[in-house]
């Protein structure tokens, strides 16, 4: 597939490679299709493990520059995982993923890495080892490699449950003290997090110690138990579901008497759609887009409850989502024109990145002239805007339909950011009321 004459493929050769793919049709019999399935993994795997090596040498490469110019060691490398996942079109968590299993396979697992050049297993299994090895020593580590990804025939032949329960099973001989340090390091990471689930519904999720997580299960589940046991016509799932709202919200309900209490709940809508005069969308903040009948049922009830509502309009300029006369001389983005800036990048502007804004960052810095403006102000997560800080990399806004951030990176590579669309009509009602908990 490609020019034998070449010493490595280009970026050319792998291209022309990607276009042959495109002309593979249906196959001329079911053996043939198989085989071809089999075959086209194969070199999935493969390209993921070049991908692999071609990050692990722009690393090395990216720090050598950055020495060369000066810059403290701590700070080197700090934005190589950020140019990763732009060229590979995913988030900046996923791109420090990459190299990170990356530098693992190309430093201590050399029997991994090998398979997985070869096109044995994929990047999640090659995943899966470095995962269950994080806390070996680099000897222990490699032994592991060796026992587990030695046989490459093996190997492949493993599904993933077994290949982690081997390389548990090694790592806890060689190093069992690892395993307590892991399940610390492990307590420590624990969290909540939110995200989308379909049909307007959302997934609260949670990370937690395992005594922990079983003492909340146990609570929910005799909840459960004592409401079924009472007639209670719900699911045990939906009982458990309601108790876990009501407990953490202080909802009144057949386990807690306090008082509900208040939340503020952001949502841009159209005016028409919020009154009901036509059908439409919303966006919900740390959420995304809700159905307008919805938003309209969530006022309803809290009318009926006598729950207070603000009610605050900010009107943008049609067809463009731009904020009409909000700009500030401050340093720092405040008051409105901060809630403007969230609400209308609503996540990080980083190109694949999709994560919460956390900063509100000048494109053009404000040390070389950028003004604290909603045209120069973007949303970004921590990690991209330290990424943004390092050596070579530039950005500033640029003339487009709606709000556009154009970014340049070290090798000079652009990528174009722009605004969101609100799904709402471009008068922008900004919607701000109170939820009963």
């Amino acid at each position: 597939m490609f020019e034998s004459s070449r010493s490595e493929p280009s970026v050319g050769d792998v291209r022309a490679a990607a276009a042959a793919l495109a002309r593979i049709g249906e196959g001329s019999d079911d053996r043939d299709r198989i085989d071809l399935i089999r075959g086209l993994e194969e070199l999935k795997c493969a390209a993921e493990a070049a991908q692999a090596e071609l990050s692990a040498a722009f690393d090395r490469s990216q720090r050598a520059a950055e020495a060369r110019a000066g810059v403290p060691e701590e700070r080197r490398g700090r934005a190589v995982a950020a140019q990763l996942a732009l060229a590979r079109r995913e988030s900046p968590h996923r791109g420090r993923q990459h190299l990170g299993l990356a530098l693992v396979l190309r430093d201590e697992m050399p029997c991994t890495r090998a398979a997985f050049r070869a096109g044995r297993i994929s990047e999640w299994r090659a995943t899966l080892l470095a995962r269950e090895t994080a806390c070996l020593s680099r000897s222990d580590r490699a032994e592991v490699d060796r026992r587990v990804a030695g046989d490459p025939e093996a190997l492949a032949a493993m599904g993933d449950r077994e290949l982690v329960g081997r390389a548990r099973e090694m790592a806890y001989e060689l190093d069992p003290v690892s395993f307590v340090t892991r399940r610390r390091k492990a307590e420590a990471d624990r969290h909540v997090s939110l995200r989308p689930a379909p049909d307007v519904m959302s997934q609260l999720s949670t990370l937690l110690a395992v005594k922990d997580g079983v003492a909340v299960w146990a609570v929910l589940s005799r909840e459960a138990d004592r409401a079924t046991a009472a007639g209670d016509q719900r699911s045990r799932g939906q009982i458990m579901a309601d108790t876990l709202v009501a407990r953490i919200l202080g909802q009144a309900g057949p386990s807690t008497s306090t008082s509900p209490a208040p939340l503020m709940i952001n949502v841009t809508v159209d005016d028409a759609v919020l009154l009901g005069d036509r059908d439409g969308m919303g966006w919900v903040e740390h959420y995304g887009p809700v159905p307008g009948d919805l938003l309209r049922e969530w006022i309803a009830a809290n009318a009926e409850q006598g729950v207070d509502q603000w009610v605050r309009r900010l009107y943008v300029a049609p067809a463009t989502g731009s904020l009409v006369a909000m700009d500030s001389k401050a340093r720092r983005f405040e008051g409105r024109l901060a809630e403007f800036l969230r609400l209308r990048d609503q996540s990080c502007r980083t190109r694949y990145c999709g994560a919460p804004v956390r900063h509100l960052d000048h494109a053009e810095d404000h040390a070389d002239g950028g003004a604290t403006s909603a045209t120069n102000g973007q949303g970004l997560c921590e990690h991209c805007n330290y990424a943004k800080q390092a050596l070579g990399w530039t950005a500033r806004p640029r003339p487009g339909p709606r709000h556009t951030i154009e970014t340049v990176t070290p090798t000079g590579h652009r990528y174009l950011s722009t605004a969101p669309a609100l799904r709402v009509s471009e008068r922008g009602l900004r919607v701000d009321f109170v939820l009963s908990a």
